[in-house]
């Protein structure tokens, strides 16, 4: 008995299944019949407006503001070494010494003679005043200090030529020399750069040449942080354009207190010729056709296809000039299937927005 009862129960479930699905059947055909379709899903954000930049692109590298290839002023042999690749230094400390004895010795021999020289004098004073002693030897003994001072900073110059001390704050390069080495004046021992900022070396076309000025702001990209910008000015403008190239040479001054960056790097510019508050779309909202660029606006259940004048392009947003306002929602996804006066059915999973910048229109 229990098991005709189930029997029929599932013959009445089968048959309104049926029932529901012939009438949904129906109700398509009969759309299809009178030409219309069903409602395209689609999903809308509500333009807003943003800050946007003129701006000119263009490639370049990067220079330390201060680099100098370190040498010796004079030859001599390495008594001591204070150099390690990648070591930060400040301005005055120890890099390098040669052997010093033989300019020591010298120095204290004059610093001798020096002294000798100067108690001849008070003597000399002393003996002038009772006018026991000739003015003229005097004078001489005078000019004998004055000889031995001026040795004296000679032989000073003489022992620190044979130091190398940092002559600005920096970070020392590779080096390959070892204690005992002799070395020859002006063999390249290492280099040192200051990187605390960089310079960004770079070119402009010239007719951007009115709306350059220094101090405006750079923002540079490199391949070695794909994530990252790094910021900074315009500090330097050339005074020529280049006949070849039609182009300005250009300098920027780039923050890298981190360190992050390297003299010689390969870097992606962006000059700021201006900002602006304009309003903005995100960039996959917007069609193009031919000349025409085009959007469509999400009205009373129909889509609305609107052209608009675009400006400035930046990363997922276009400004938007004239076409559309500020409170008029564009669809961003399933717009490539639509058509002026086509039915819409607006979603609301914001998981499919473009951007967390745009905010879906309100229910109200």
């Amino acid at each position: 008995m229990i098991r005709q009862w189930v029997t029929a129960l599932a013959v009445v479930v089968v048959a309104v299944l049926m029932a529901l699905g012939y009438q949904r059947y129906g109700s398509s055909e009969a759309a299809v019949a009178k030409g219309e379709r069903p409602p395209t899903p689609v999903h809308t954000v509500l333009p807003h407006m943003e800050t946007v930049r003129d701006a000119v692109n263009a490639v370049g590298s990067l220079k330390a503001v201060d680099a100098v290839a370190l040498t010796t002023e004079v030859s001599g042999r390495v008594v001591e070494i204070h150099l390690k690749a990648g070591q930060r230094v400040r301005k005055g400390d120890l890099l390098l010494r040669l052997d010093d004895r033989q300019a020591r010795a010298d120095l204290a021999e004059i610093e001798a003679q020096l002294a000798d020289a100067r108690r001849q004098l008070a003597r000399a004073s002393q003996l002038r005043s009772n006018n026991s002693i000739a003015e003229s030897q005097v004078d001489a003994l005078k000019t004998a200090v004055d000889v031995a001072l001026a040795q004296r900073q000679a032989a000073r110059v003489r022992l620190d030529n044979l130091t190398l001390k940092a002559p600005f704050d920096g970070v020392v390069g590779l080096s390959d020399l070892s204690p005992g080495a002799y070395l020859t004046a002006g063999t390249p021992i290492t280099t040192l750069d200051n990187t605390d900022r960089l310079e960004l070396n770079f070119a402009i076309p010239e007719r951007f040449l009115g709306q350059v000025a220094a101090g405006q702001a750079v923002r540079g990209t490199s391949p070695a942080y794909p994530d990252r910008t790094f910021t900074g000015a315009l500090a330097e403008l050339d005074t020529r354009v280049s006949e070849l190239s039609r182009s300005l040479s250009v300098r920027a001054l780039i923050d890298n207190r981190d360190h992050a960056l390297r003299p010689g790097q390969f870097m992606s510019a962006s000059l700021t010729l201006n900002e602006r508050r304009a309003l903005v779309v995100p960039e996959q909202a917007v069609l193009v056709r031919g000349d025409e660029s085009y959007v469509f606006v999400a009205g009373d259940g129909v889509a609305d296809r609107r052209s608009v004048a675009l400006g400035v392009r930046e990363p997922g947003i276009v400004e938007v000039v004239s076409g559309l306002s500020e409170d008029e929602p564009v669809v961003v996804t399933g717009q490539d299937r639509l058509s002026s006066g086509q039915r819409i059915s607006v979603k609301d999973d914001e998981n499919v927005l473009p951007d967390n910048r745009f905010a879906p229109p309100s229910e109200s």
